[in-house]
C-alpha cells in the first residue's frame, strides 16, 4: 500500500480542490439548503473515489465490455420505462427506494473505459489507425451517441461524439482518414440540421444566431455588472433577485462572474488550463501505456469541451444546453461521476509498475 501511495499523483487531487471550495461557496449564497445537499454529494464523491482508487482494474480488465454493455441496457431502459421530465426522458426510476438516476451520465464513464480497453487490446501502428480500424472503433462511440440523442440529449451525446473522436485523434489516426472525415462533415452537418435536429434544438440555434434568450440576456447582464473585481452578495441582485435562472447549475459561471468580475473570470479560467494542460500532459507521459493514455486524454478532452460548452453559452458565443461547469455547477450524478472518473485516473497510476512488473514477469517466464 505505501508503494501505491507514492505513485498517488497528489497534485491532480489538489487541483479539484479550489473548484469544489468555489462552488460550495456559491450555492451556500443561493441556497443553504443546496449547500447542504452539496455536501452530501462531496461525502458520496469522496467514498466512491476510494472505492474506485483501490478497485484492481487492471486485472479486471474483462469486466468493462460488460459494464458497458450493462449501460447500453440501461440507455434503452430509458427509452422504453424512463420518466420524463421537463419533456426529456433520460431518467430511469429506481424501484423500491424511489431515487432516479440518468444512465448518460454514467456512460461517460464506460465509453471511456471501453475506448481504453479496445485501444489497448488492438493499438494502432506507427503510422496510426486505417479507415477499417476506425469505422469499427467508432461503433463505441457511435452507438451511445444516438441513443442518447434520442431521448433527447444532444448536448450531451455531441460531448461524447466530440470526446471519443478527439481521443482517437490524439492517439492516432492516418491523415488520410482525418481529411475525409472533416470531408464528411462539412456536408453533414447541414443535412442533420434540416432532417435530423427537433424544433425545439433548432429554435436554440436560431435564438443563439438572432437575439438572445431570456436566460442568456440575464447571463450577460449579471456577467456584465461584475465589472472588473465583482460586486458584494447585497449587490448581486441578479442572482439574490432571482433573475439569474439555474444560478446554481447551468447558469453559476454568470454568478460567479457577479461576484468576482474579471478578474475572477481569469483566475478560473487559468485553473481550468492548468487542469485540462496537467491530464492532457500524460498523454506523452503513459505513450507507449496503450490503455492508461486514451482514458487520460479522454478525460482531458471532456473537461475542456464541458467547461468551454457552458462558458460559452453563458456569454451568448454557443446554443443553451444543459451542460453543468466541471466541479462548479451542483450537478450531483455529474460531481460523483467525476469523482470516479479521477479514482481511475489515479488508480491507472498508482497500479501501473505492478500491472507492468506483472507483465513483463510473464513475457521472461514464456521467453518472449
Amino acid at each position: 500500500m505505501i508503494k501505491k501511495i507514492h505513485h498517488f499523483d497528489f497534485i491532480l487531487i489538489l487541483l479539484l480542490f479550489p473548484f469544489i471550495g468555489i462552488s460550495l461557496f456559491l450555492v451556500n449564497e443561493i441556497s443553504h439548503h443546496l449547500f447542504q445537499k452539496e455536501i452530501a454529494y462531496i461525502t458520496i464523491g469522496t467514498i466512491v473515489f476510494f472505492i474506485t482508487f483501490l478497485f484492481p482494474i487492471r486485472k479486471l480488465l474483462w469486466l468493462i465490455p460488460f459494464l458497458y454493455g450493462l449501460n447500453l441496457l440501461l440507455l434503452l431502459g430509458v427509452d422504453l420505462f424512463g420518466i420524463s421530465i421537463l419533456g426529456a426522458r433520460r431518467w430511469l426510476k429506481i424501484p423500491i427506494i424511489g431515487l432516479t438516476i440518468q444512465p448518460s451520465e454514467f456512460m461517460k464513464t464506460t465509453m471511456i473505459l471501453m475506448l481504453g480497453y479496445t485501444i489497448y487490446k488492438n493499438p494502432p501502428d506507427k503510422n496510426g489507425y486505417t479507415f477499417l480500424e476506425v469505422i469499427k472503433i467508432s461503433w463505441i462511440i457511435i452507438i451511445p451517441f444516438l441513443l442518447i440523442a434520442k431521448e433527447p440529449d444532444l448536448g450531451t451525446a455531441l460531448i461524447l461524439l466530440i470526446v471519443g473522436f478527439g481521443t482517437l485523434i490524439i492517439v492516432g489516426i492516418r491523415k488520410k482518414v482525418l481529411i475525409n472525415s472533416i470531408i464528411f462533415l462539412i456536408f453533414f452537418i447541414p443535412f442533420a440540421y434540416k432532417f435530423l435536429l427537433h424544433d425545439y434544438q433548432k429554435d436554440r440555434i436560431n435564438k443563439f444566431l438572432g437575439k438572445p434568450s431570456y436566460h442568456v440576456e440575464q447571463s450577460l447582464i449579471a456577467i456584465g455588472s461584475g465589472g472588473l473585481t465583482g460586486k458584494s452578495k447585497e449587490m448581486a441582485t441578479q442572482t439574490q433577485l432571482k433573475f439569474l435562472p439555474i444560478a446554481s447549475s447551468d447558469f453559476i459561471f454568470a454568478f460567479y462572474v457577479e461576484r468576482f468580475g474579471f478578474i475572477g473570470v481569469i483566475i478560473l479560467i487559468s485553473m481550468y488550463f492548468f487542469l485540462v494542460y496537467y491530464l492532457l500532459s500524460y498523454v506523452e507521459i503513459l505513450k507507449n501505456d496503450y490503455f492508461a493514455m486514451p482514458i487520460f486524454a479522454s478525460v482531458g478532452l471532456m473537461i475542456f469541451v464541458y467547461s468551454y460548452v457552458n462558458i460559452s453559452m453563458t456569454i451568448n458565443l454557443a446554443p443553451v444546453v444543459g451542460v453543468p461547469l466541471p466541479f462548479l455547477s451542483h450537478a450531483g450524478t455529474s460531481f460523483i461521476n467525476f469523482m470516479i472518473i479521477f479514482g481511475i485516473l489515479e488508480n491507472l497510476l498508482a497500479f501501473k509498475y505492478e500491472f507492468l512488473y506483472n507483465f513483463n514477469s510473464e513475457n521472461d517466464s514464456l521467453g518472449l
